[in-house]
């Protein structure tokens, strides 16, 4: 099966033209997608995104290789140094700002400022690489960011969901979900299930927030 993370095998479902903002929008929602390097971040943000998504990839050069560990991403081209942006309109008012952000360890350092503002996250995994993600998952703890986590399907050997939760260590309450990030309908139900996660969370605190 071809890499899931390929920038260049996005489907024919990704927008090709900008779609306006409506004037009466007036609420943005800020959700970020964070990673390991090469797991499909900026698919993922491209596949689902209504308007042709800023990015800011750049070439992966023979000087990269001794600084990123490609072993694992040998098909991979280019390569995002400061995030990727798109853009998802709910209703008239409200906007989904999606934020990718980079997965290199050097470009860490910008994690904290993306996570500013931020309503959730998704936490995007390679099966294949696991330890690759508990940075991500380490961070946005650190930060109280509520988050989901969606497997990118790159066809390699098939985990059960409670060895996947055992490797990341994950809480039980982090929905656990299988997805395709080149494809928007699939890229579409990891947004919707962060959504519901989001206001499953909100329901649960209500009564706390209330005192």
């Amino acid at each position: 099966m071809d890499s899931a993370t390929s920038e260049d095998s996005v489907t024919s479902e990704t927008p090709d033209t900008r779609t306006p903002l409506g004037a009466s929008a007036d609420n943005g929602l800020k959700i970020v997608v964070v990673g390991g390097f090469g797991v499909g971040k900026t698919t993922l943000v491209r596949s689902v995104s209504e308007i042709r998504p800023l990015s800011t990839e750049e070439t992966m050069t023979r000087a990269g290789e001794t600084v990123d560990d490609i072993s694992e991403v040998r098909g991979k081209s280019a390569t995002t140094v400061a995030f990727d942006f798109g853009r998802i309109s709910l209703d008239t008012r409200n906007i989904l700002y999606l934020f990718g952000a980079p997965g290199q360890e050097r470009f860490w350092f910008l994690w904290d400022r993306l996570f500013a503002g931020t309503l959730g996250a998704v936490v995007l995994v390679d099966t294949r690489r696991i330890g690759d993600s508990w940075y991500a998952i380490d961070r946005l703890e650190r930060h109280g960011t509520p988050f989901i986590v969606a497997c990118n399907d790159f066809g390699g050997p098939a985990h059960t969901p409670e060895q996947i939760r055992e490797a990341l260590d994950l809480d039980p309450h982090v929905p656990l979900i299988d997805c395709d990030a080149r494809s928007r309908e699939s890229s579409k139900q990891v947004l919707i299930t962060l959504v519901e996660h989001l206001k499953s969370l909100y329901v649960s605190r209500a009564p706390e927030l209330a005192l």
